[in-house]
């Protein structure tokens, strides 16, 4: 994977939505205070949770906490998503804006006027789009990146062989290709084959961190805590995590956990950035996200690490 030492970002899908705005800017402020420098959104955040029906509330809320702290632009980067967005209120996915050139390009310019920037420092593909020739969304892609709309760009939940593909293609047309990876990802897995339950979401695969190391790829997860669930008994492990290699892989956790006087949470966050993964962590509290910071300082040894793979 790529040498930059991993890093805790904040995914800020509920801002603007369930997280009121005057919460968000306690908790971008504490994350930037905390020496975070990520904030992850998408410009189709949250169309689910709100009575709109469609995406932007995010992007614009992280605007207006720009607008707000002068300065901030220095000290953060920001990455955000295109593909989801519906282009029709509450109509998903049968509106959603796609990958075409025509969609990628407009929905950047969408989301550089809610953010209030004149570029974005990473621009995920956030999800496949196979009605469009993927000759067509890497070359908007490219085109966004050489003229400094977008410094980089990455594909989320995209099989390793689309990326792969993409990438050659990439060089073909001699644009920028993409360089990092989103996908979902946690200590504990679901059952082998287990369909995802969530709409859109794609798990990390041995595959996806085979190619990340070969190609010095950026890796990020999401879903890194579980939605709280390794720490909060009325949020408990969805029925796909239920078989013995959840009960082994939570003993271990337990007892690193002890010896190292830490959190379950910070403990599963160190253990991601062990693997050379950046953890997204979305926080609805200024605690959780000093919380999630505090995993920075949390070092597993080999020992502790070869425990975990075995009961994994």
């Amino acid at each position: 994977m790529n040498n930059t030492a991993p890093q805790i970002v904040l995914g800020t899908m509920d801002f603007g939505t369930r997280v009121e705005p005057d919460q968000a800017f306690a908790i971008l402020d504490a994350f930037a205070a905390g020496g975070g420098v990520w904030l992850d959104t998408a410009n189709c955040y949250s169309f689910w949770s709100d009575p709109s029906g469609v995406g932007g509330a995010s992007e614009r809320v992280i605007g207006s906490w720009l607008k707000a702290r002068p300065g901030a632009r220095d000290t953060v980067r920001i990455a955000t998503k295109v593909r989801q967005n519906p282009l029709v209120a509450h109509s998903w996915p049968e509106s959603a804006e796609g990958l075409s050139a025509r969609a990628v390009h407009a929905g950047v310019e969408e989301s550089l006027t809610r953010l209030g920037v004149d570029h974005v420092d990473l621009l995920w593909a956030h999800a496949e789009d196979r009605a469009v020739p993927l000759e067509e969304t890497v070359g908007a892609f490219g085109e966004l990146v050489a003229k400094g709309t977008a410094l980089r760009v990455g594909a989320a939940n995209h099989p390793a062989w689309r990326v792969e593909r993409a990438r050659s293609l990439a060089r073909e047309q001699g644009v920028e290709p993409w360089t990092a990876l989103q996908l979902r990802h946690s200590l504990v897995q679901q059952r082998p084959l287990t369909p995802v339950a969530e709409g859109g979401h794609r798990m990390l695969t041995a595959e996806d961190l085979d190619l990340a190391h070969a190609e010095g790829l950026a890796v990020w997860s999401y879903s890194s805590l579980l939605w709280g669930s390794y720490v909060r008994p009325d949020k408990p492990l969805p029925q796909s995590y239920d078989h013995p290699g959840t009960t082994r892989v939570l003993t271990v956790l337990d007892e690193v956990a002890g010896e190292l006087s830490a959190t379950r949470n910070e403990v599963v966050l160190a253990w991601l950035m062990r693997q050379g993964i950046d953890p997204i962590v979305g926080a609805s509290r200024v605690e959780q996200i000093e919380q999630a910071l505090a995993a920075r300082r949390v070092r597993l040894d080999d020992e502790q690490v070869a425990r975990f793979a075995e009961a994994r």
